[in-house]
């Protein structure tokens, strides 16, 4: 089956390539009964798509929905809809976000969407699929979960139709080419006691609760569905959490963020951390403004339209500029804290590659030598190339 779809305006070669596979995934999708998930690295179009579903297929007196993880994508897809030509379908629309969607019960749906499908897995947030029906379902994301749990859970509920890695989109020119440079920073002496503090209590309570698998077993122990020292467990998470702490708030970070800003003079520039709190210190220390969840959503769209007019060519969040807001260009990132998942990584090079000429963005990821964050590192950047390991930060 062929779902027929009006071709995007094409003024280069890009716009031809990125609508030709944006209606090879729907058409895929529509082949499999309009069931399945779009697995497409940021830049792709994953929007459009969401929106075209819809437009062609609602008929008159059907019902459908959208679901987004945040109240910005709310605002955002609806502007999609008018940028599509679909304005006057949006009134049959509801765009809802996953944490109030939950609560519905017995409702029907002609068409569901679902973007940032990973956000909406969790075993609060998936009770909409269990306690509604729909006809369609199309799901969007930038990689599969790689909980497992959440994965098997997307498998069935929406099999994956089309997908297309960053990497891909990059070799077709829907994304612009990068180039990744992973530091090294070394904590201070006081830090480095914390976290050797901390990681002998890791080590402590690993051995206690015992095992080829702690951190699950401490998961059911703690929810008690196992028997196990309940102590160990709470102090293996809470071990897990201080190292976590200690290397997302390491003040030779923004040391090196600055030599960094300093070298890319002329260029605007994204620093992602790993708190709120060090967010808004790493913007008072670089000059920057700070865009974080912390902040109103009026607050918010005041900071994102100053940095687009100019006024700082510096911008610092956290995790709110991960999900597919279109955020002002930028060339060059630098990343100074993260996690052990991959996606949270797509999604963060996903706002620095937005396609221009001649255009290379650079992304330097921050790191505490020697210590779990280079093991979480080293797993993030496991399905991206032209990546380059510097052996000290003076290097960068």
């Amino acid at each position: 089956m062929q779902l027929k779809i009006k071709e995007m305006p094409v003024g280069n070669t890009t716009n031809e390539i990125k609508d030709k596979e944006q209606r090879r995934a729907l058409n895929l999708w529509a082949k499999h009964g309009y069931i399945g998930s779009i697995i497409a690295g940021t830049g792709f179009g994953k929007s459009r798509c969401g929106v075209l579903a819809i437009g062609k297929l609602l008929q008159p007196k059907q019902r459908a929905i959208l679901l987004v993880p945040t109240t910005q994508l709310q605002d955002q897809f609806a502007e999609e809809f008018k940028k599509w030509g679909y304005e006057s379908i949006l009134d049959k629309i509801e765009i809802v976000c996953y944490q109030s969607a939950h609560k519905y019960e017995n409702e029907h749906y002609d068409i569901v969407v679902c973007d940032e499908i990973h956000l909406g897995l969790s075993p609060v947030y998936r009770q909409f699929f269990e306690k509604n029906t729909f006809d369609k379902l199309l799901c969007m994301t930038a990689t599969v979960p790689e909980e497992l749990e959440y994965a098997q859970y997307l498998f069935q509920l929406a099999p994956v139709r089309y997908k297309i890695t960053l990497d891909e989109c990059v070799d077709l020119g829907l994304v612009a080419p990068y180039e990744i440079y992973c530091v090294p920073v070394e904590l201070n002496e006081e830090d480095q006691a914390m976290y050797k503090k901390a990681n002998n209590k890791f080590v402590q309570a690993k051995y206690r609760i015992g095992g080829f698998n702690t951190f699950e077993d401490a998961k059911l122990i703690l929810s008690k569905k196992i028997q196990g020292d309940a102590g160990a467990a709470k102090m293996f998470f809470d071990a897990i959490r201080e190292r976590k702490q200690v290397v997302q708030h390491s003040t030779a970070k923004i040391d090196v963020a600055k030599q960094l800003i300093d070298k890319h003079n002329d260029s605007r520039i994204l620093v992602f951390s790993g708190t709120n709190s060090f967010t808004s210190t790493m913007a008072d220390a670089l000059g920057g403004l700070a865009y974080h969840s912390g902040f109103s959503k009026a607050r918010r769209e005041k900071i994102l339209d100053g940095f687009s007019k100019g006024s700082h060519r510096v911008l610092c969040s956290t995790k709110a500029l991960n999900q597919g807001f279109n955020v002002p260009d930028a060339s060059v990132g630098i990343i100074a804290g993260l996690d052990s998942k991959a996606l949270p990584m797509i999604q963060r090079l996903g706002r620095l590659l937005r396609l221009h000429d001649n255009k290379i963005g650079k992304v330097y990821i921050l790191y505490v030598k020697g210590s779990q964050e280079e093991k979480w590192l080293t797993n993030a950047i496991k399905p991206l190339t032209n990546v380059t390991w510097l052996d000290t930060s003076t290097g960068a």
